[in-house]
């Protein structure tokens, strides 16, 4: 059998964006895998836009890319108690494609934040935002990396053992679903 293809969508679009970071990691910590990063720089979602010009050929290029995985990680930061307004458009647009592309595709949603709940109520409400998308979304373990600026080393791996053992556990319970 082939290596699972494995999509990342980041909440932010920074290059050393600590959500990158911990993305990075799960696929590292996933094993053997074809990894594909999303890019959700996207036009912000109008209506107008979609009913004269259609979907955005990037868009559809991540919807496809989403129809294509085996699984999906997503990975949010928290900006005033909620996922990054970046992520929200992406799922937004995604919704409007054809083919409910997330539909019962296994889903692992993860939070990077820089204060001490580690963007806890933006993966909660993320979790929230993706029921009417019906993924297969795994349960845990919940994985909120809090102060997240200071949990990489220079290589970009994590430091802290604690949440290690959390992320290998939840992409443990993610290849499962695969």
């Amino acid at each position: 059998m082939p290596d699972p293809v494995i999509l990342t969508l980041s909440g932010s679009l920074r290059r050393e964006a600590t959500n990158r970071k911990l993305l990075a990691e799960a696929v590292r910590l996933i094993g053997d895998a074809t990894h594909v990063e999303a890019d959700l720089n996207l036009p912000l979602y109008d209506g107008d836009v979609e009913s004269s010009d259609g979907i955005p050929a990037a868009v559809q290029t991540l919807a496809d890319q989403i129809t294509a995985a085996d699984a999906v990680i997503i990975s949010t930061p928290e900006y005033n108690k909620a996922p990054s307004g970046v992520l929200k458009n992406a799922l937004d647009w995604v919704s409007r494609t054809d083919g409910r592309p997330l539909a019962g595709k296994p889903v692992a949603v993860m939070s990077a934040a820089a204060g001490r709940a580690g963007g806890e109520v933006a993966q909660a409400m993320l979790r929230t935002m993706l029921i009417s998308f019906q993924p297969s979304v795994v349960a845990g373990p919940a994985l909120h990396l809090a102060g997240s600026g200071s949990q990489f080393d220079e290589t970009g791996h994590l430091t802290s053992d604690q949440y290690l053992t959390t992320l290998s556990a939840l992409m443990q319970n993610l290849r499962k679903e695969i």
